[in-house]
């Protein structure tokens, strides 16, 4: 029976392992769809257009969670291609579950760990933009530093992004907005896209989830974040 290979289910770096439970959809997802979309690190660095077996424009997420941003981004914008990461199983049964009801082909999924992909996997200056949407805030002080926005990440997606690609952020913790802003504003070679320097307005198409309309009814903001690759 097929399923993603159990080398990929280690402990990640970039961002914490979940737990939870794979429903029986999920796992027929997991089964039929992984051979269809999914990739592993051992398979090197990749060929983006011969990968999707055309000329588009291409996005890579980190951290899908259940899919549904990706899954919606992927619908909407069928001429554009995507990649996501993640380490969540459910969720990526999910976003599998998806792909295969809406007859898509424009998605890959890697299940391993972020750093790993960008620095193995993905060739330098091929992708158009880069999205991280909540990640994890590791809120306490003392836990700062496992944040995955640090100067040496946006050195490393700097690397990936062409000249005019998006780094695209989004988080509903006001602290490590002004933490990543921070980080941004110093690393070099990048352009703040926020008239004021600071956030953007949502951007439409950033899928709003259930997760962030959760967080409005209790009252917490969402700070988005676009900075452009300008050398």
């Amino acid at each position: 029976m097929s399923d993603i290979p159990p080398e990929h289910m280690r402990q990640v770096k970039s961002f914490v392992m979940r737990a939870g439970r794979v429903t029986a959809g999920q796992q027929r997802s997991l089964d039929i769809g992984w051979p269809k979309f999914g990739l592993t690190r051992e398979q090197g660095m990749q060929n983006l257009d011969q990968l999707f077996g055309r000329s588009a424009a291409k996005t890579l997420e980190i951290g899908f969670g259940m899919g549904q941003s990706l899954l919606e981004m992927a619908q909407a914008a069928p001429e554009q291609d995507f990649i996501g990461i993640e380490v969540h199983r459910p969720g990526i049964g999910a976003l599998l579950g998806g792909l295969l009801e809406n007859q898509l082909s424009n998605v890959r999924i890697y299940s391993t760990d972020a750093i790993d992909i960008l620095n193995e996997c993905i060739a330098d200056n091929s992708l158009d933009r880069l999205l991280l949407f909540f990640p994890d805030p590791w809120h306490k002080a003392r836990h700062h530093k496992r944040r995955i926005v640090q100067p040496a990440f946006a050195e490393l997606v700097r690397k990936k992004l062409k000249v005019g690609g998006v780094f695209h952020m989004a988080t509903d913790w006001e602290n490590y907005a002004e933490y990543m802003l921070e980080v941004m504003t110093a690393a070099p070679g990048y352009e703040n896209l926020s008239p004021t320097n600071t956030w953007v307005e949502r951007p439409q198409e950033r899928p709003e989830t259930k997760f962030e309309r959760r967080g409005q009814r209790l009252g917490h903001g969402v700070w988005d974040l676009k900075f452009k690759k300008i050398s």
